[in-house]
């Protein structure tokens, strides 16, 4: 497929872009339709829902509030009435907005104004829900709303339709993270063109998944938070799958492999690990239907759509544009290297190298201190409380934060959520008695029946995010109202989030243990070990929790939001940590399949778990800690979204990449592989015969220029000598397959001669490397026949070189 890709690359190009423009357009010209729909079956908020549905079908408009202080006097003083009830009056006649409920309209408008009379609001309910209402619209209402401000007189609002307005612009956080990646992208590649391929792809794979998603949308209920979190991991997989493709090419194009075959190589190669790595995170992501929440399947279509797409333009649509650039996505240095020099081994030396051998040297300690880091951030986690965000967590500077604020300090905090006691049968005024004398309450007023319901809206005096809230809610369910021989649901927002909390909480075991054992299960069938997959589902759990861990000291203790500009502390939302352990599970084990496959294909050929786990680490880890550090800083970018959700999301996802790739792939894990042993690879014969057979690494093919007619084995021999003609014992010698695969290692002799075994006739790569000497590679052409070739090594800097 690879070979085909690059063959008729302006026919694949064409077919993408016409998708994505094709897509663009449909997608544009439907329009969208996100439903945020909360599906919470057998719970009494949702009871209480249906009833209030049937008893009042028209109160279905958003309903947002217009607030104002006073410094001086009251609220009910002729100068202040005088500029804000023709401001009121002004809103009322726009189109879209179906009424407005002031404090100056009779003794029920006399309830909006607060008791030392400095406060008071107006309820203005649009004909639409809040994503429905123009943004025009709303704009026009802040601007009219907040015009009849004077000094002395504070004018906010606030509510969803009102939050829309404030959001920072569309594509902001999307722009400033590909920004980012681009940065780190150019400074590990040092070449234009290699930087824009990952950033490339990931365009086309979050654009083609986004505008599908849309599309659906009108099909299936699909919240609004889906493409953004869609955007969000799109942007991360697809900048690291291409990464990883991208990285490989340029590796064969420096060890002398023509364009093509590079990037076939590469495909067949890394490419296999991306189509891994893509399944493992579509099944993670599948794993939050098991909680069965209807608002997360719209999550889970939206994000599979994007990483399935992401994948689709990796493995077809990069190998073309490969094909476009040829040698260009190597840097022009390289470039003129190669010219002059010619192929050159890569070498993984330098940082990468030295910590390989650190870890191999020192694992128990390397592992002691990982898991010391992991277990202090992940301490916070046992604080953690599930809930609602809401406008009280917004940034102090927002009009929406203030208006939550005045309401709040004008009638109570509770007021920003009450609770509704939905009543379809027994005595209401004595239930509503009841629950005026239960601890915590501080205002109930029962509002006029409707086709036989009642509904009583109890405000209480702490605030919706507060825990004595929902002791609350449990006492009046729990209590109150069957005392009172009443039949009656407590709903409202407040509420829902409880329940939501609730039934997250108690599904989210069976959430955890789906996707542990899928994944146990994808990783028991690739490398064909026992002890690598338990590995990778310990680790993960480890990542989860000090990922939590930073986000409870964040979001929920505050620690450094007013750094980041998120506002007040708050409790996590309820949907967060099913989404976040999705997400986090599959990049996880994204870093898991390249840093082992590279392990395993090592263990394969020599059976030294030693050097297997020291060459895997010293060839992956600068380019999984790449990743990862483009990925944190996609993630981190959604701070700017202005959604509390994304942001949350943003923070959580940025803290888990970098603490899994930066110190549970680079130390823990290979430190562990190290004290493991061989026993990594154990897997019970037994097993081994019932298992599929599923290969991440493909196996490894005859050379390309093999002569088909030619005999089998052969072998390359000669001396190794110094620029003097002395013989240079004690030189390593390695002979490489063209995909850069070691297929035979020895050492020269006191008299500087060798012999390496060839597997069959073609071209390979020899590199020889010895101490106070510099490495030399060329490519050697066998035949039937034995080749001798001699190696002249010159003195000069000692490369760190891991493999070697």
């Amino acid at each position: 497929m690879a070979r085909w890709c690059y063959r008729h690359r302006l026919v694949v190009l064409l077919l993408w872009v016409g998708a994505l423009f094709g897509l663009g357009f449909a997608a544009t010209t439907a329009g969208t339709d996100y439903a945020n729909v909360f599906s919470l079956p057998n719970t009494d908020s949702k009871r209480a829902y249906d009833q209030m549905e049937k008893a009042f079908p028209d109160s279905a408009g958003d309903t947002d509030t217009v607030v104002w202080k006073v410094a001086d006097g009251t609220v009910r003083d002729a100068s202040v009435r005088s500029r804000i009830q023709p401001v009121l009056d002004e809103i009322a006649g726009m189109k879209g907005v179906g009424q407005v409920a002031g404090p100056y309209q009779g003794e029920r408008g006399a309830a909006q104004i607060s008791r030392d009379g400095t406060i008071a609001y107006a309820q203005i309910t649009f004909a639409e829900q809040a994503n429905a209402v123009p943004k025009e619209l709303v704009q026009d209402v802040v601007d009219t709303a907040q015009g009849a401000e004077r000094a002395g007189l504070q004018v906010e609002l606030g509510g969803q339709a009102i939050q829309r307005v404030q959001e920072p612009p569309t594509g902001l956080a999307e722009m400033v993270g590909i920004l980012a990646a681009a940065l780190v992208l150019f400074l590990a590649f040092g070449s234009l063109f290699a930087m824009l391929l990952p950033i490339g792809i990931a365009v086309f794979g979050v654009g083609t998944g986004l505008f599908s998603t849309q599309l659906l949308s009108h099909t299936t209920d699909i919240p609004d938070l889906a493409p953004l979190l869609a955007t969000l991991i799109g942007l991360g997989v697809g900048i690291d799958y291409a990464l990883f493709i991208v990285t490989r090419h340029r590796r064969g194009l420096l060890r002398g492999l023509e364009s093509e075959e590079s990037a076939v190589v590469a495909l067949n190669t890394s490419g296999r690990a991306v189509l891994f790595a893509g399944g493992t995170v579509c099944i993670a992501l599948a794993g939050m239907l098991v909680t069965n929440l209807r608002f997360l399947d719209g999550v889970v279509i939206g994000t599979s759509l994007t990483v399935v797409f992401s994948v689709l333009a990796a493995t077809t649509l990069l190998p073309a544009l490969l094909g476009v650039l040829g040698t260009r996505v190597l840097s022009r240095r390289q470039r003129r290297k190669l010219a002059e020099r010619g192929p050159e081994p890569e070498r993984a030396g330098g940082a990468a190298a030295r910590w390989s051998m650190s870890v191999q040297r020192r694992p128990r300690t390397i592992a002691v201190l990982a898991l010391a880091v992991m277990a202090v951030l992940a301490l916070p986690v046992l604080s953690l409380h599930l809930g609602a965000t809401d406008q009280g967590n917004d940034d102090s500077t927002t009009t929406t934060r203030q208006a939550y604020d005045l309401l709040a300090e004008g009638f109570g905090p509770g007021f920003n959520g009450p609770l509704q006691v939905v009543v379809t049968g027994g005595d209401t005024d004595a239930l509503a008695k009841s629950i005026g004398g239960t601890p915590g309450v501080a205002a109930v007023a029962a509002l006029p029946p409707a086709n036989g319901v009642t509904v009583i809206q109890v405000v209480p005096t702490t605030s919706p995010q507060s825990v004595k809230t929902d002791d609350l809610i449990d006492t009046l369910r729990d209590r109150v109202i069957p005392d009172a021989g009443a039949s009656a649901h407590v709903g409202g927002v407040t509420a829902v989030s409880k329940d939501f909390a609730t039934i997250t909480g108690d599904r989210l075991p069976w959430f955890i243990a789906t996707i542990i054992g899928l994944g146990f299960l994808l990783l028991l069938i690739a490398f064909r070990s026992l002890v690598v997959p338990l590995t990778a589902a310990l680790m993960n759990l480890i990542a989860a929790a000090a990922s939590f861990g930073v986000l409870v000291a964040v979001f929920q203790w505050g620690w450094g939001l007013e750094l980041l500009g998120l506002g007040k502390e708050g409790p996590i939302n309820a949907f967060l940590p099913v989404i976040m352990l999705s997400l986090l599970f599959g990049l996880s084990m994204d870093y898991q399949v390249f840093l082992v496959s590279r392990m395993h294909e090592e263990w394969v050929h020599t059976k030294d778990n030693a050097r297997a786990v020291r060459v895997g680490l010293a060839e992956t880890g600068r380019v999984i800690n790449s990743a990862a550090l483009i990925m944190v800083c996609v993630f981190l970018a959604f701070v700017l979204s202005g959604d509390a959700g994304a942001a949350m999301a943003g923070v959580g996802l940025a803290a888990a990449v970098a603490l899994d790739a930066f110190i549970l792939r680079t130390a823990l894990v290979p430190a562990a592989m190290h004290l493991l042993g061989n026993s990594n690879w154990w897997l019970p014969a037994a097993l081994d015969k019932r298992l599929p057979h599923l290969a991440v690494e493909p196996a490894e093919e005859p050379s390309g220029d093999a002569d088909p007619a030619g005999g089998g084995a052969s072998a390359v021999h000669g001396f190794v000598r110094d620029a003097e003609g002395e013989a240079v014992d004690g030189a390593v010698l390695t002979l490489l397959s063209k995909g850069g695969r070691q297929l035979d290692r020895v050492t020269s002799l006191a008299d500087g001669s060798y012999i390496v075994s060839v597997p069959a006739p073609g071209t390979y790569l020899l590199s020889a490397t010895a101490r106070s000497y510099g490495t030399r590679a060329h490519h050697v052409v066998v035949t039937d026949e034995p080749l001798v070739h001699d190696v002249e090594l010159v003195q000069g800097e000692v490369d760190a070189d891991a493999v070697n």
